[in-house]
């Protein structure tokens, strides 16, 4: 990691005097480097919500802009997982588009640190991490502090952890990925693990796939919701484009209560409320358009009992076939049996079932007072459970199944060298 990263004056192994006084007249101190980055990250967060907040004002017909602004920042806040209170409710369920917003500007922010710094030492990629991460985070406290008025509340200690954990494992990834080292770090692995993150990537996207695919077909079924819901709103124009980047930052959060549907345990819009295969008890629901395509009071199709084994099985397949086209390309793959392709889908379900569950956990939260108290997958855990075992199966039994038909010839000394 030492050797050659973040030196773009190196070439062949020589270096000279002159090109090192160069790269390091360009670079800056990790602390500066930390410091630069994480605030143009956080000025761009709070100047979206501040913009979008805005332009509701601009169509409203009573506040100020002050309390416009506001609340951007409590949007920016929430979106962090920082709860705010709000007189007798409390708003804490994450709009998952817009924190997946701020993690790739995080994202770009910690490649932006790392390449200022030329930060290539392992002290040195912690550190830059750290500081990075601290100075987002006390941003956070300081946007909670100033937030909090009159009946809006907010915890300063939530919001610096909230905005803290986010920059860390977003800007982190970053500097990772820009500093090299996480080519060393792939280097390290042993090639079975290695091949596992794909496969379970590619199963968490199959499931958050069909989750979309089956969102989106309920939605257009009950489209006639959605324009009644619009019709019933009247929001106008400039309301209107309020009301869609509301819904855009939320359509993560509804893909993860499908996802949690299709797992079985299914997820709640409402304290008492159920939204599970088994049937449906939600009763009124807010007027809002993206919970159209939730089904109607009472027992659900058919077709949806047999989605909820077909999909974690399907995810599997995928991980399974992943498993083994990366692990025939291994220069020792012909050692290896069925079993220990096997092993590696179920190694890529279970990381798989672990992705899904923090997921489904932060997509939750209480979204204001009294019935609105409770939304979100309260049965996460049981859901990643019901997900992995399935992913588990299909993937051992596609990876076996697979890996045991190919040739079973060990290639000779030659062949072995033209492959590598």
């Amino acid at each position: 990691m030492t050797d050659m990263l973040s030196r773009p004056g190196a070439r062949d192994g020589e270096t000279s005097a002159a090109q090192t006084s160069e790269i390091a007249a360009r670079t800056k101190p990790l602390v500066v480097s930390a410091v630069i980055s994480a605030g143009a990250c956080l000025l761009t967060g709070l100047l979206t919500c501040a913009a979008v907040a805005v332009i509701g004002w601009l169509g409203a017909t009573f506040g100020g802009a002050s309390g416009a602004v506001r609340a951007g920042a409590a949007a920016w806040l929430v979106a962090h997982k920082a709860g705010v209170t709000i007189g007798a409710g409390r708003i804490s369920i994450a709009p998952l588009g817009l924190t997946l917003f701020f993690a790739w500007c995080l994202y770009r922010g910690g490649k932006s640190a790392a390449r200022s710094s030329a930060a290539d030492r392992t002290r040195d990629l912690i550190s830059l991490a750290g500081a990075f991460a601290l100075v987002y985070g006390l941003g956070g406290l300081v946007v909670a502090l100033l937030t909090a008025e009159g009946s809006l509340k907010v915890s300063p200690l939530s919001a610096f952890l909230g905005a803290f954990s986010l920059a860390l494992v977003a800007g982190l990834a970053g500097i990772v990925v820009e500093s090299g080292a996480g080519e060393d770090i792939a280097d390290a692995t042993p090639a079975g693990l290695r091949d596992v993150v794909p496969a379970a990537t590619a199963a968490v996207l199959t499931v958050i796939a069909l989750a979309s695919l089956l969102y989106g077909v309920l939605l257009a079924i009950h489209f006639s919701r959605v324009t009644g819901m619009l019709e019933l709103l009247d929001a106008g124009v400039i309301g209107s484009v309020v009301l869609f980047a509301i819904c855009l930052m939320l359509v993560p959060n509804m893909v993860l209560y499908a996802v949690a549907f299709l797992a079985g345990p299914g997820f709640q819009l409402g304290t008492g409320t159920t939204i599970a295969p088994t049937g449906v008890d939600v009763g009124n629901l807010p007027a809002l358009p993206l919970l159209a395509a939730v089904p109607a009071d009472g027992a659900t199709p058919s077709y949806l009992l047999v989605l909820t084994a077909v999909v974690p099985l399907v995810a599997g397949v995928m991980a399974g076939l992943v498993v083994v086209r990366r692990g025939l390309v291994e220069r020792e793959a012909y050692a290896l049996g069925w079993d220990a392709f096997a092993l590696r889908g179920a190694m890529a379900a279970l990381l798989a079932g672990v992705v899904l569950f923090a997921l489904l956990a932060l997509s939750g939260g209480s979204a204001g007072p009294g019935r609105m108290s409770a939304v979100g997958v309260p049965g996460a855990l049981p859901a990643a459970g019901v997900l992995a075992a399935g992913m588990a199966i299909g993937a051992a039994i596609t990876a076996a199944v697979v890996a045991s038909r190919r040739p079973a010839d060990r290639p000779d000394d030659g062949e072995t060298d033209a492959g590598r």
